[in-house]
């Protein structure tokens, strides 16, 4: 799979925010902005912006040859620690609740080892390069007690250290990390210029793939696996307005090529064009079918009954 955008196109698509971080000496910066609008990959550029020994490009950004700009390429940079929430149980199924627990900012907490490295003992190392950057992906997601075990670093970090927290909804994050921040809105990317990047890793400017990233940078990371669900989607749903066992068997195998990640954005792209009353239809019967797979019901029942209130809502059944 091919990654995109890379640090030159995150420069083409954020450029005058990485002009702002490229002088920021503060110690916590707070990006906010859509799922998937390129939070992660700008963290990343700021990352290398604050690392870089060679010459800045035209917005200030990462050289992209220096020794530390190679590290971060090779995903082996030894300044940096990403801390997300737990996506997994400790029995291993999938978390119904997303959190970050104290466990991750420090070792003596983290009772289930679910996380390999700690905030707390990886901010006690001198940085190799320039400045150790730790990125909070979901910063929505942090416990009151992680957060206020965060405080005292963000307010003094060891060795001049960088926190990036990132965030959907300002409004979620915990007053005591927002007033210690430094606040940059991520707006979404025009078309144009998601079309751009797309020809520039030698791949087609496909006017599908960029109307359902809308504006959102981060979504063509993934694009085979986007471009994957939006056929799934289509099949889905054609079969849906045929037999009842081809409705079920298409049911069946989008069972088993489901992607929770992409599947239920697709299938809305997909039901775009359908009326306002049958899509709400639609919609009601996919949160109820995420809500069954989320309560470890029998997938394959899941989706046969899913497929028989589609057909029902888009007036398909007959």
């Amino acid at each position: 799979m091919t990654a995109l955008p890379s640090l030159p196109d995150v420069a083409a698509l954020h450029g005058p925010l990485l002009e702002q971080t490229s002088a920021f000496r503060g110690n916590a910066l707070l990006l906010t902005g859509p799922a998937r609008v390129g939070k992660l990959a700008l963290a990343r550029a700021i990352a290398a912006q604050h690392n870089c020994t060679g010459t800045r490009g035209m917005y200030g950004e990462a050289c992209g040859t220096c020794p530390s700009c190679r590290a971060l390429a090779a995903g082996a940079h030894p300044d940096l620690l990403t801390v997300e929430p737990r996506a997994v149980t400790t029995t291993g199924k999938v978390a119904r609740r997303k959190i970050i627990p104290i466990g991750a900012i420090l070792e003596g907490r983290d009772k289930g080892r679910d996380y390999e490295t700690h905030v707390y003992e990886f901010l006690e190392v001198r940085p190799t390069f320039q400045r150790r950057v730790v990125t909070v992906v979901g910063a929505e997601y942090l416990g009151p007690e992680a957060a206020n075990a965060l405080l005292k670093l963000v307010e003094e970090p060891p060795h001049g250290a960088l926190f990036l927290f990132l965030a959907e909804d300002l409004r979620a994050v915990l007053p005591t990390i927002v007033s210690r921040s430094a606040r940059l809105g991520v707006a979404p990317a025009s078309d144009e210029a998601l079309g751009r990047a797309l020809l520039r890793a030698g791949l087609d400017a496909d006017a599908d793939l960029i109307a359902f990233a809308g504006g959102r940078a981060g979504v063509l990371t993934e694009h085979a696996a986007v471009s994957t669900a939006l056929d799934d989607a289509r099949t889905f749903d054609g079969a849906l307005g045929g037999p009842l066992l081809g409705a079920l068997g298409a049911a069946e195998a989008l069972e088993k090529r489901w992607d929770a990640a992409w599947h239920p954005e697709a299938l809305r792209f997909v039901w775009r064009a359908r009326q306002p009353a049958a899509r709400a239809r639609a919609d009601t019967a996919l949160g109820e079918l995420q809500e069954a797979l989320e309560a470890y019901a029998s997938p394959s029942l899941s989706f046969q009954v899913f497929a028989l209130r589609l057909r029902e809502a888009l007036g398909e059944a007959g």
